[in-house]
């Protein structure tokens, strides 16, 4: 028998000494993961001194050593936590962040004023479908549309939908430019968290450059082409009065300002985040 305190300080050592900053929060969420504890469980049980079966002991290893290569905690685990969702998440579709919840915030937010009773938003580049289901459960009254270009990340939102969808979110796999035809001049919300990475630019983060797709993190020569290209699509769905919500890297909010006002978008701001980096774009069409 070996105690939770111990694991988790082998394993938190070992993630540091790989080069993992949340040495110790991913420590804590694999043993939880292999445990079936939340991490606030597996804290409580670190401090009464409760022990492991070695069994379960020698699963936490055979998983460690896969975090220790920088293979994403999310992959490991197949799932990602998201506002107060949980998300099932793989190979080939970008995994949530946590500074995408306050996109969703402020597209939830627009989406509660709209005076109809069922609002309607659509959310391109769904990835995982988190942006869209985080406004369906939240706006519970809302019809949703979640738009995909990779049939591959399709299918991982198509599993969450099918979880938490409550046959109010509807999957639409295709060029945002191509589909959604008969939604133009009638969506009130349009939230997006396109590529915007520049081509020559390269993440840091390992989990990132060998794990995220090409495809959602990339956004042409300045990164700036996917969000010209979302925000004219959403210029076309938005009704007159309708906002749109566009996540952006940090020091891009003038330059995408300035394309929102070029599609006739007014009120144009840029939002930050919990570090004061740009964030986001609200907009009014």
């Amino acid at each position: 028998m070996t105690s939770v305190g111990d694991v988790i300080a082998a394993l938190t050592d070992r993630f540091a000494q790989a080069g993992i900053a949340s040495a110790l929060a991913d420590a804590e969420l694999l043993v939880g993961h292999v445990a079936g504890w939340t991490r606030g469980e597996v804290a409580t049980k670190a401090f009464m001194g409760t022990e492991l079966d070695e069994d379960v002991v020698a699963r936490i290893d055979e998983l460690a050593a896969r975090r220790e290569t920088r293979e994403p905690l999310q992959h490991i685990t197949g799932e990602a936590p998201f506002r107060h969702l949980v998300l099932s998440v793989g190979e080939g579709v970008l995994v949530p962040r946590p500074e995408t919840e306050l996109v969703a915030e402020l597209a939830i937010e627009a989406l509660r004023q709209v005076p109809v009773p069922n609002p309607r938003a659509v959310d391109l580049g769904t990835g995982t479908a988190a942006l869209a289901l985080a406004l369906a459960t939240e706006v519970p009254t809302a019809e949703v549309f979640a738009v995909e270009l990779s049939p591959v990340a399709a299918a991982w939102a198509e599993r969450n939908i099918a979880r938490y969808g409550d046959g109010r979110v509807h999957l639409v796999v295709g060029d945002a430019a191509d589909v959604l035809t008969e939604l133009n001049g009638t969506v009130d919300v349009v939230v997006t968290n396109p590529p915007y990475i520049p081509d020559d630019e390269k993440p840091q983060d390992e989990e990132v450059t060998g794990y995220d797709p090409a495809l959602a993190l990339f956004g042409g020569p300045d990164g700036l082409r996917d969000i010209r290209h979302f925000i004219a699509r959403a210029a076309v769905l938005l009704r007159p009065g309708g906002t749109l919500v566009v996540e952006h890297g940090d020091g891009q909010g003038a330059d995408v300002r300035a394309i929102a006002t070029d599609a006739g978008f007014g009120m144009t701001m840029t939002h930050t985040d919990l570090l004061h980096r740009e964030r986001a774009l609200t907009a009014v069409r």
